[in-house]
């Protein structure tokens, strides 16, 4: 942080200014982060615990979970304390360190959904290798690139941030940390900065984004040969991948693809893609999924 001169503290606006209105959004997003925190939570326990739940699909599925927590935990709890504080205040190491773990978790989701799609590719067009080519070996290494994708990326994100100075003012006209929100309190020009944002945050959730969508194309072309019953279950699997695709991505690729202000649009979709999504994921992927219900139903009948 040696280029930072003046600033080692900033004042964070919010959401809303109005004190009514926040402590309204602190109970609603109270609500909203115990129930992604619990219906996350239970996904790993059964998948984890459940004999029945042991395929590639339900495995990555318990880290998609995990990530979910983590994500939107790095962003969330401060966001719901700093609702009933008058004054919204984080060190620039804390505000750095946000920036980190929520690009951090963001984009090993994002490897992670392209794992989970590759797995249905594999089931589906090639059903008689998929126990071959999906073994466990292959997992954990699909998983532990997610990680360390979404690491890469990151570090990328406060390499750059760590060249600024910061010499004032030190308001963030946001409800958390983020690049395009910093980099207006440089005191030097981030043009150049801006560009690289654009190419590893905006350029890299397009591209993935196009790439999900071909994956399901092919996989849904594919299930022409399969029978009846093999299309309806199969179906229903993607239908929640792309359900969870879309609300992850159409948020990020609005806000990233596209110059940065400070709308109150912009905050209210950085909400949807912080706060809503993670809560929405487990909700999709246990109402379609009748292995999932049914696991969580003896769990819960044996406790």
């Amino acid at each position: 942080m040696a280029n930072t001169n003046n600033v080692t503290e900033l004042i964070i606006l919010g959401l809303f200014q109005d004190p009514e209105v926040q402590r309204v959004c602190f109970v609603v997003f109270l609500l909203v982060y115990m129930a992604t925190v619990v219906g996350n939570g239970l996904i790993v326990l059964t998948v984890n615990v459940s004999k029945s739940l042991h395929s590639p699909m339900y495995f990555f599925l318990s880290y998609l979970s995990l990530v979910e927590i983590t994500y939107s935990s790095t962003v969330v709890p401060k966001f719901i304390t700093d609702l009933l504080a008058k004054i919204k205040t984080i060190s620039l190491k804390g505000c750095v360190a946000q920036i980190f773990f929520f690009h951090f978790f963001g984009v090993t989701e994002i490897f992670l959904l392209t794992v989970m799609a590759y797995d249905r590719y594999v089931a589906i067009c090639k059903p008689l290798h998929y126990t071959t080519i999906m073994n466990r070996s292959m997992c954990r290494l699909l998983v532990a690139g997610s990680w360390l994708g979404g690491f890469f990326h990151s570090m990328v994100q406060i390499i750059i941030t760590l060249q600024l100075s910061f010499c004032g003012p030190n308001v963030i006209d946001h409800y958390f940390c983020d690049l395009h929100p910093l980099f207006k309190l440089a005191c030097t020009d981030t043009s150049v900065e801006g560009v690289i944002v654009l190419a590893n945050s905006g350029l890299f959730s397009i591209f993935s984004f196009l790439l999900l969508v071909s994956s399901y194309i092919v996989i849904l072309f594919n299930l022409r040969n399969h029978s009846a019953e093999g299309r309806r279950k199969a179906l229903s699997t993607c239908a929640s991948h792309i359900m969870v695709v879309l609300l992850f991505f159409g948020p990020a690729i609005f806000l990233y693809m596209r110059p940065p202000s400070t709308f109150t649009e912009d905050k209210l979709v950085a909400v949807f893609y912080t706060v809503v999504t993670p809560m929405l994921n487990p909700i999709i992927y246990t109402l379609r999924n009748a292995e999932v219900k049914n696991a969580m139903r003896k769990l819960w009948g044996k406790k």
